[in-house]
């Protein structure tokens, strides 16, 4: 019989492969947004449609789904859910550092088909020079008004940004600097510039006409497929984990934890909370839209689902007092070329399971309380912890969890997996902490 640390090690091989497939179909936020959609709706959720009405406290427990654009929310309403039923909800982002194709793509030169992109967020800029790239995102055709006018779609290998050799530049090797605009257009096709059409291109993946393209979403994306590898194959290798790595595990404890909430009778689910996964789009810069973190996005469902079940302002209020928001983002690893970069006493080590973020001026939302329940539910998991603290000389990153705790007054925990080379094209973890982060977000679904 196998032992409890050659199962866990198995299953967390199996989740790591499964991530795989994940970042591998999902390469923008509306990729992934409707990957979790697909994902959802093959598990027995209900996709809902914001212009619809949605179900209301006579219709009994659920399970939903609804996208907004790059963003998508599920949830599972237990049996026993009433006015006053707290949610628990993991907050993670669908979004990555890179490139989006900016207006009048198609450049070039000295006989080099070129594509205009333009920096989003804070990409490691180095990590993206002499890879196969994809194109990928939405097409709108029309006025947009209608799902049938959008479009996903993906090229598939089509762009390279080329590095200059080093015998053009002799002193590369003592530090490499590239300037935003001039080095980091790719190329995509030789010959006459006249020839040369991105968008039709995209349109014709897409199954449109170009001329019927009236707007369009699309990014960079990384085509090297994730690998697990590394002496017993303790690492995973891959493009977006930060976050596409939160939302899978959010997606996959909220799926394994629907069956039993939904299932069950009021009295067996009685305390049970709403379990809820929001992924949001734009957190790489500053989560301002619509469909990010600082949006309505998340309010507007939490208080859909409340209204459904019959709840008043005052009911409104007490289940968000009682609620908790985990945001779950990639963190950092001790690095170790570079150990000094981090705090003397927190080192949280990759495969050591899933860290606590704390920061004293509140650029992560961890309190106390917050600390206490997540050290809970990885007690009740079964899983290792770390926290994770910057050194006093290096500034603190950020992420939805100060966003989510400011506009709903929930509170908050920020937690996160360590990882190697954070906002590079391709992203290190170790293979058992996925696992073990979905196992912990288990837990706190369940209440």
């Amino acid at each position: 019989m196998p032992d409890a640390a050659a199962t866990r090690a198995h299953s967390a091989h199996a989740h790591a492969e499964d991530l795989a497939r994940f970042v591998q179909a999902s390469p923008s936020s509306f990729h992934a947004a409707e990957e979790v959609a697909r994902r959802a709706v093959a598990a027995g959720f209900v996709r809902l449609d914001e212009m619809d009405a949605w179900p209301g406290a006579t219709q009994g427990p659920g399970r939903y789904v609804v996208v907004r654009d790059g963003a998508v929310i599920a949830w599972v309403r237990p049996a026993g859910a009433a006015a006053t039923t707290p949610f628990r909800i993991l907050g993670a982002h669908t979004d990555s550092p890179g490139f989006v194709l900016k207006p009048r793509p198609t450049t070039g030169r000295e006989g080099w088909w070129q594509a205009g992109v333009e920096v989003y967020g804070g990409p490691l800029l180095n990590s993206w020079l002499d890879r196969e790239l994809e194109l990928a995102g939405r097409l709108v055709v029309g006025d947009g008004s209608r799902a049938e006018d959008v479009h996903l779609v993906r090229t598939g290998p089509l762009l390279r940004i080329p590095q200059l050799a080093i015998h053009l530049d002799r002193a590369v090797n003592d530090g490499l600097t590239l300037d935003k605009q001039r080095h980091t257009q790719p190329v995509w096709g030789l010959g006459d510039l006249g020839a040369a059409d991105l968008l039709a291109q995209l349109a014709e993946r897409a199954g449109v006409r170009a001329a019927d393209v009236q707007g369009y979403d699309l990014v960079l994306a990384d085509t090297q497929e994730p690998r697990i590898f590394g002496a017993d194959d303790v690492f995973l290798a891959s493009g977006r984990l930060d976050n596409l790595l939160s939302v899978h595990a959010g997606l996959t404890a909220l799926l394994l934890v629907s069956e039993s909430l939904h299932g069950e009778t009021p009295d067996e689910t009685s305390g049970a909370p709403v379990a809820v996964l929001a992924a949001f789009d734009h957190e790489e810069i500053g989560s301002e839209t619509r469909s990010g973190a600082s949006g309505p996005f998340l309010a507007d469902v939490l208080g859909r689902i409340a209204a459904g079940l019959g709840a008043t302002e005052e009911d409104r209020h007490r289940a968000l007092a009682g609620s908790l928001c985990v945001s779950s983002d990639v963190g950092h690893s001790v690095h170790p070329n570079y150990p000094e970069r981090h705090d003397p006493a927190n080192r949280p080590v990759a495969g050591g399971g899933p860290i606590l973020k704390i920061n004293a001026n509140k650029r992560y939302a961890t309190d106390g309380v917050g600390a206490a329940t997540w050290a809970r539910a990885c007690a009740a998991a079964g899983v290792p912890s770390q926290e994770f603290v910057s050194n006093n000389t290096i500034p603190c990153g950020s992420t939805i969890g100060p966003l989510t705790a400011t506009r709903l007054g929930i509170r908050t925990v920020d937690v996160g997996v360590p990882i190697l080379s954070m906002h590079s094209a391709r992203e290190l973890t170790a293979v058992a902490d996925p696992a073990y982060l979905t196992a912990a977000v288990v837990q706190l679904f369940r209440g």
